[in-house]
C-alpha cells in the first residue's frame, strides 16, 4: 500500500483491493477511485499544469490566471498565479457508471497532490 499525505491532500493506492484501489482527499473530503478514474484524472492534471507551466512566464506577478480543461468524464479547473494555484475537479456521471463527485485543493496543497500523484502513476 502507498500512503502519501500532507497539510489540505492525501493519496492512498492499495493493489490488492479489487474495484476501488486509489483514496484522494483534501481537507474535509475523500473519495475512492477506480483505476481508470485516477488514469483520467492524472492526464487532466499534467495537461493543466502543462498549459499553466506554457503560460506562466507571460503572467506579471500580480495576475492570475484560471484554466479549464475537460477530458473524458473529468473537468478541472486550476486557478492561481505564476507561483501559486489550487486545483478544483469534477467526476461527471455518465450511462455506465453513475456516481460523480466534485472536489478541491488549494495552493500548496493542489501542488503537493499532483507531485505525489506523479509518482505513484508516472
Amino acid at each position: 500500500m502507498i500512503q502519501q499525505e500532507g497539510p489540505g491532500w492525501r493519496l492512498a493506492h492499495d493493489s490488492s483491493r479489487h474495484g476501488f484501489p486509489f483514496l484522494i482527499g483534501g481537507e474535509f473530503w475523500a473519495v475512492e477511485l477506480t483505476a481508470i478514474e485516477v488514469e483520467g484524472l492524472h492526464a487532466l492534471l499534467v495537461e493543466l499544469d502543462h498549459q499553466h507551466t506554457q503560460i506562466r512566464d507571460q503572467l506579471m506577478e500580480e495576475e492570475s490566471i484560471t484554466l479549464e480543461l475537460e477530458q473524458q468524464e473529468w473537468w478541472g479547473c486550476l486557478d492561481g498565479t505564476r507561483e501559486r494555484w489550487g486545483l478544483q475537479v469534477v467526476l461527471q456521471g455518465n450511462e455506465m457508471q453513475r456516481r460523480g463527485l466534485e472536489g478541491a485543493w488549494p495552493a500548496p496543497a493542489a501542488q503537493a497532490f499532483l507531485a505525489a500523484l506523479k509518482t505513484v502513476l508516472d
